[in-house]
């Protein structure tokens, strides 16, 4: 039997559509003008013709990125070798910590005491001077595990993890001991299998994390080649002319490209392909994400 909606139910669903869809227009707007302005010409841009539709179609910001700018290209490729070394490091050490602090107390003495020494770090930091110093002092400036080392431990998605390995029903890791499985055969073997929906849901939280990361780049990396993306992107968006006139030596065989391109249109590309790893990336791990979630924040 259909339940017919009451007029007031049905003026919720309609305020809360548009709600939503203003919403969404609002986030999606300025990437679609953005995109545009990558596409459209330099005069159109600079003449503020472009809103929302390319004007006098042009691929050749993208051109000019891909094949002259190295600077570009050398802090994309310390993103992509930062997002697998440490969405790696992250998944390897949340799953390692989360599992032992997942058992009960009696059969994990400690476990209670070394919970809290994680759940403290949420709360409290040394600070920024500090955390330098640590850096510094153990060697890492201007290396890519500086860039990993402080954060390779995401307390909030260790304890996501840690409340969903409970909630699972501790039958499932009696009958492994039973059968002789070591603890680490159980991780592996039982326990990894049925946490994919979680797992994938920090593992998304790690890649925008790091994908997005600028502060930790500009903190600790003395040479401008070692920046990731998005401390590269920081200085083109600060000083778009400057970084334009710097990122190019006038000669002939460039003489094409600045005639066709300017500091915006290469700003509005250089934005538009940092997205593209992220947009990837999500549709693949998105129908893992309320569930993954949901379960891993109910505690068994």
């Amino acid at each position: 039997m259909k339940i017919k909606a009451s007029a007031s139910r049905k003026v919720f669903l309609v305020c809360n559509f548009i709600f939503l869809a203003i919403t969404g227009l609002v986030c999606i707007l300025p990437f679609i003008n953005l995109l545009a302005i990558s596409l459209s010409s330099k005069l159109a841009v600079a003449t503020g013709q472009v809103t929302f539709w390319p004007v006098e179609f042009s691929l050749s910001s993208y051109s000019f990125i891909i094949t002259r700018n190295t600077a570009f290209v050398k802090a994309f490729l310390v993103s992509i070798h930062r997002l697998v070394l440490g969405v790696s490091v992250n998944i390897i050490l949340i799953v390692l910590v989360a599992y032992p602090l997942s058992n009960e107390r009696k059969d994990f003495r400690g476990r209670t005491v070394i919970s809290w020494f994680f759940v403290i770090t949420i709360l409290f930091n040394g600070g920024l001077i500090p955390s330098y110093m640590v850096v510094r002092y153990t060697g890492l400036l201007d290396q890519i595990w500086a860039l990993i080392l402080p954060g390779a431990i995401p307390v909030f998605s260790m304890l996501v993890v840690m409340n969903y390995i409970r909630s699972l029903p501790s039958e499932l890791k009696e009958a492994a001991y039973i059968d002789g499985a070591s603890h680490m055969q159980t991780l592996l073997r039982i326990i990894l299998p049925v946490s994919k929906p979680t797992l994938a849901t920090v593992g998304l939280f790690a890649i925008v994390g790091h994908w997005n990361a600028w502060f930790d780049g500009l903190l600790y990396m003395n040479d401008v080649s070692h920046y990731p993306l998005q401390s590269y992107l920081r200085t083109v968006v600060i000083n778009p002319e400057d970084f334009f006139r710097n990122s190019i030596n006038i000669s002939d065989d460039l003489s094409q490209f600045i005639e066709l391109v300017n500091a915006r249109t290469m700003q509005a590309a250089q934005l538009f392909l940092a997205t593209i790893p992220v947009l990837v990336a999500y549709p693949f791990l998105q129908k893992y994400f309320t569930t993954g979630l949901v379960m891993g924040s109910v505690k068994g």
